[in-house]
């Protein structure tokens, strides 16, 4: 078979393990959107977040961390006193990059007016007289700022929440392109474009807390990160590349398979390195399906060279050689050897490698896929939706603390609706403004329950907090009309409560819907196949109950929500069939025994034998919890310390077993 043939087949395979176009595209419009409203809105006395690594890229490989990089905002490093002159410096606290003791790619940061804010002060050193940060006491400083339980790895904050690792980047920002990588600009003949390049040069670059290890001042020293400017890279990909990208990932994970942390000499950094290198070298003339094995081979070819001449040029400043701390010696020559092994196989030793064979063999294996390079082909409406719902719903938490800070989002999205957007980030800002809605109609009601505004005052925010949520239950998801049972609980209209759950009822019972994973694909299509993304979020697909736990929502569950904040969850999460039995069984429980006792025998059902379908495996937690609660409010002790106890068994996605222990407690 021609070697043509084979990597097209190879990036079938890959389209299908990694992503096609489309699948990519969703994945970064849907963070970008995000990212865009929250910087918008950021104080300047606040830290701003983005997220970074392969899953900002556009990745979704199982085992990858969700990297963040997290810089206070009133600080800018500048590289000479003469761009002081375009900050207030009443408002900024300006630091100075020192590069004359550092190796390429490092720096020394010095305070020059000794303004800082605590954190930044509490982690200065004195060197010659004057104020510099240390990297390592920041690093240290900075560590359990979010996550108490986080633990210093590399440049970053390390731990683990609910079934993702993290590695969060303490960092500082400048809005100005180094001086030391100005060669880089003189290299962009042929990529990336000028739009890009002129895009990466205005974005300036971060510090991030690690220094060099062979260098004078290794524990004071900086780290220049180009991570925005490596992620707009990335963007400026053809497929092609970004899956040969992908390719060399999974490469070197093969590579790496079964060493120690301290034998890993390769890393999935050296890899976006090779691929950028390759690409500016223009030395495939023609990025396609066709020729992605001989891209792929052209970057291990790289590698070889870098391996066996000690020497990786760091892709913005050359003069960086990544591999001087570790690949020397006889590690050197050991790696040198097993690549030069794989060499001398040729191409050939991909279908040898155990994780990368098995989706190539797939694809060379059926005739339909192996020549089938169409996305639209590849992969079906329904997938295509799972993963455009997965994203929003993985990405659709806000930080809306009061009412301030829903107007305040809303206010841009209003802003963001009159502009260019993709037709995946219209339904994401749909996402949000719902869930700014859902969010200012309970505050509101707090508000005005909590003082002594008089009746007038909360009969008129009442009528605004139903209005609300009726209109975000108008083009939010299936589900959304559960947020209007739970404010009618609330505020005790139990009959007008249950109307809402019987509609609700007849609605998430109908085939063709999307609920996380679960579609019937030809149900799915039949109902809402070429339809907007907006109609079907509506029409088809119910999503979790995502409760703020700063708000109260149903009595029931304060514990709950008190139990999540004790280590700083910010969101209990419910499967909705399961918040549907618990509502009916409250609403009845006064009025209508009989029903009540039925709505909680369907919950018992549902919580006891779903497998996996209406009670997604990562929060059966609260399910079983929620179950519980009902069963010892109509007497059931045993069934209810049984329902507990399968609880705490379960993965604490939302972090509620202190809540848990407590009611098994009082059952005793």
């Amino acid at each position: 078979m021609a070697l043509q043939t084979i990597s097209e087949s190879v990036y079938v395979g890959l389209c299908l393990k990694i992503g096609t176009p489309q699948q990519v595209a969703i994945r970064r419009d849907v963070r970008d959107i995000i990212e865009l409203i929250e910087h918008k809105v950021t104080r300047l006395d606040q830290p701003v977040w983005i997220k970074s690594g392969s899953k900002r890229e556009g990745f979704r490989f199982l085992d990858s961390d969700a990297d963040y990089m997290i810089w206070p905002n009133d600080h800018r490093v500048i590289w000479d006193f003469s761009q002081a002159t375009l900050y207030n410096t009443h408002r900024y606290k300006l630091i100075l990059c020192d590069s004359s003791k550092s190796p390429p790619g490092f720096t020394l940061l010095w305070l020059p007016l000794e303004e800082a804010g605590s954190n930044v002060l509490s982690s200065c050193v004195r060197i010659n007289g004057s104020l510099y940060i240390s990297s390592a006491m920041y690093r240290n400083n900075t560590c359990t700022i979010i996550q108490p339980d986080s633990t210093v790895h590399g440049p970053c904050s390390s731990g683990r929440l609910t079934v993702l690792e993290y590695d969060q980047a303490h960092c500082f920002v400048s809005d100005f392109w180094p001086p030391s990588a100005s060669s880089w600009t003189d290299r962009c003949h042929s990529w990336p474009p000028p739009h890009v390049v002129d895009d990466i040069m205005r974005s300036g670059c971060h510090f991030v807390a690690i220094g060099h290890k062979l260098g004078k001042h290794a524990g004071n020293e900086w780290r220049i990160s180009f991570s925005l400017a490596e992620q707009k890279l990335v963007y400026a990909m053809n497929h092609t590349q970004f899956l040969t990208y992908g390719l060399l990932k999974y490469f070197v994970k093969e590579i790496n398979n079964g060493l120690g942390e301290e034998e890993k000499l390769l890393c999935s950094y050296h890899m976006k390195t090779a691929i950028f290198w390759a690409i500016q070298q223009n030395t495939i003339a023609h990025w396609c399906p066709q020729n992605l094995l001989a891209g792929f081979w052209v970057c291990f070819k790289l590698l070889l060279q870098w391996v066996y001449e000690g020497y990786c040029p760091n892709f913005f400043i050359p003069e960086n050689n990544m591999f001087l701390n570790k690949v020397h010696g006889v590690a050197q020559r050991n790696l040198l050897t097993k690549l030069y092994g794989l060499y001398e196989k040729g191409i050939a030793f991909l279908l040898q490698s155990p994780s990368i064979s098995s989706y190539i063999m797939d694809v060379l294996c059926n005739p339909r896929l192996s020549i089938c390079t169409d996305e639209c082909t590849l992969i079906s409406e329904a997938r295509l939706g799972g993963e455009l719902f997965s994203e929003i719903n993985g990405n659709g938490a806000l930080p809306l603390n009061n009412l301030h800070s829903c107007m305040e989002r809303l206010h841009m999205v209003e802003q963001l609706i009159r502009s260019p957007l993709t037709q995946y980030q219209i339904p994401m800002l749909q996402k949000f403004t719902v869930t700014i809605l859902q969010t200012s109609a309970f505050v509101l009601h707090e508000m005005y329950t909590d003082t002594s505004g008089g009746n007038k005052q909360m009969y008129i925010a009442d009528k605004r907090s139903c209005y609300m949520l009726k209109l975000a239950a108008k083009f939010g998801y299936v589900s959304d009309l559960l947020y209007i049972a739970m404010y009618l609980y609330k505020t005790f209209r139990h009959r007008e409560a249950l109307s809402v759950i019987d509609r609700r009822k007849v609605k998430l019972a109908q085939q063709g819907l999307m609920y996380t994973t679960h579609v019937d694909p030809e149900r799915y299509t039949e109902a809402v196949g070429g339809r907007s993304w907006s109609y079907k979020m509506r029409h088809a697909v119910p999503c979790d109950i995502k409760i703020d736990n700063n708000i109260y929502y149903i009595h029931e569950l304060t514990p709950e929500q008190q139990s999540s904040l004790l280590i700083r969850w910010p969101i209990l999460c419910i499967p909705p069939l399961v918040l549907l039995h618990m509502l009916e069984f409250l609403c009845c429980r006064h009025v209508d025994p009989m029903r009540a006792q039925a709505a909680l025998d369907d919950l018992q059902v549902l919580v006891h034998h779903d497998q996996g379908v209406f009670v997604p495996v990562y929060i059966r937690d609260i399910s079983w919890e929620i179950l519980g609660i009902c069963q010892q409010m109509t007497g059931n002790h045993q069934a209810a310390l049984y329902s507990y106890t399968q609880s705490l068994r379960q993965y604490p996605f939302n972090k509620i077993h202190t809540a848990t222990r407590h009611r098994i407690q009082d059952l005793h």
